[in-house]
């Protein structure tokens, strides 16, 4: 399943915003500060609110500094946050659809409360069947109700228990090698869901060893065609600490060769690494992935789209991947399809979100790609004025 469309209002950057029609590969293009990972956040709320152990609608607004930093500057009469997510399967038909708004209510206790929490089901025809639509009777009765959503409550859910289980199983990664070739010596503590990377070699130990080394060997074929020297990938442990290590050999005058740990690895040969061990962990929830492109090289963010293709060919679970990105490389991809771009344009009056317009269509249907068509467009800045 995929997210197929989602409507925002007064939510961070977006006053009010609505796309549809997404497909399971989405490119969210933007100037700096128009929201786009503001954009992604929003579906991280949807799983942090829906997981039944350490979530919760409560949690998820506390851990964003509370309403009034989720709420959009520009919300006036209407105050209420809304997140609205249209679910559908693989042969793009709705299966769900889920809305949560939620506010601080004008009178008492001035906690955030669930305005609304509607759960719609669609038949095999197509037929739309409501199956939660709060707040309901004993809500009024009891408006402390209001503080939780049903989602988020294996007693109220199991109903729409697949659902709950689609939001919770979203992942983020922002991967930031330095928090994870270094994070013995920093120190602190990491934060929930291990969005940064501190813990992904944990993460690697955790799996199951012939997966594991079948996703190893993946990586390492995939290395060798950019790094010729290496000869082989391997997972080890400390003989002293017991903490898991990624070790690369490479070619050398000395019979063992050359041997690197993942501390000593390039920070793109690190992040590239991150992204293939992500691309192949299995899940039906949708990836968020925040600028790829980060260290690495053109040559090898260009390729990107046609490795995701190919992981959604050969996997048994079709993961839909959303991805913000400013690389013209990345999206120089002729494969890339139009109706998963997602344009975000600031105004004095929040960003909006649109899909890519018709003109837009018609140049990319004679050969030019998105980098050509619409990113100069996405991404145009005024110039830097900064004197000394």
């Amino acid at each position: 399943m995929h997210i197929s469309r989602l409507k925002l209002k007064n939510w961070r950057n977006f006053k009010l915003g609505e796309v549809e029609n997404l497909p399971e590969a989405v490119y969210i293009l933007g100037p700096n500060a128009s929201g786009k990972s503001n954009f992604l956040d929003a579906i991280r709320f949807l799983r942090d609110v829906s997981k039944p152990r350490g979530g919760g609608l409560q949690d998820a607004i506390e851990r964003r500094g509370g309403i009034k930093k989720l709420r959009c500057l520009h919300a006036r009469n209407d105050t209420e946050i809304l997140i609205e997510a249209e679910i559908s399967d693989e042969s793009n038909n709705r299966v769900w659809k889920y809305e949560l708004g939620f506010n601080i209510p004008p009178k008492g206790v001035r906690e955030p409360k669930v305005t609304r929490e509607i759960v719609t089901k669609y038949e095999a025809d197509g037929t739309p069947k409501v199956i939660l639509n709060r707040p309901e009777a004993s809500d009024r009765e009891d408006d402390l109700l209001l503080r939780e959503t049903h989602i988020e409550q294996i007693s109220a859910n199991a109903g729409f228990r697949d659902l709950a289980d689609f939001f919770s199983g979203i992942s983020y990664v922002h991967l930031v090698p330095q928090l994870l070739k270094f994070g013995d010596q920093i120190g602190g503590r990491v934060v929930a869901d291990d969005p940064f990377g501190q813990e992904f070699m944990l993460r690697i130990a955790g799996t199951q060893q012939r997966t594991r080394d079948a996703r190893l060997k993946r990586i390492e074929v995939a290395l060798k065609t950019i790094v010729p020297q290496l000869e082989d990938l391997t997972f080890v442990k400390d003989e002293i600490t017991g903490y898991p290590h990624l070790e690369i050999r490479f070619k050398h005058h000395r019979p063992q060769g050359a041997k690197q740990r993942e501390d000593q690895f390039s920070d793109g040969t690190l992040r590239l690494m991150s992204i293939l061990w992500l691309l192949q962990e299995r899940g039906s929830s949708p990836l968020l992935l925040e600028e790829p492109e980060l260290s690495l090289n053109e040559e090898i963010v260009a390729q990107l789209p046609r490795i995701m293709s190919s992981v959604k060919t050969k996997s048994r679970n079709r993961r839909q991947f959303i991805i913000t990105t400013h690389s013209h490389a990345l999206l120089s991809n002729s494969g890339i399809n139009p109706d998963g771009v997602i344009v975000l344009s600031p105004s004095d009056d929040g960003s909006s979100l649109r899909g890519v317009l018709e003109e837009e269509k018609s140049a990319l249907s004679v050969g030019l790609t998105v980098a050509d068509v619409i990113l100069p467009n996405a991404r145009k800045v005024q110039q830097l004025n900064f004197n000394l």
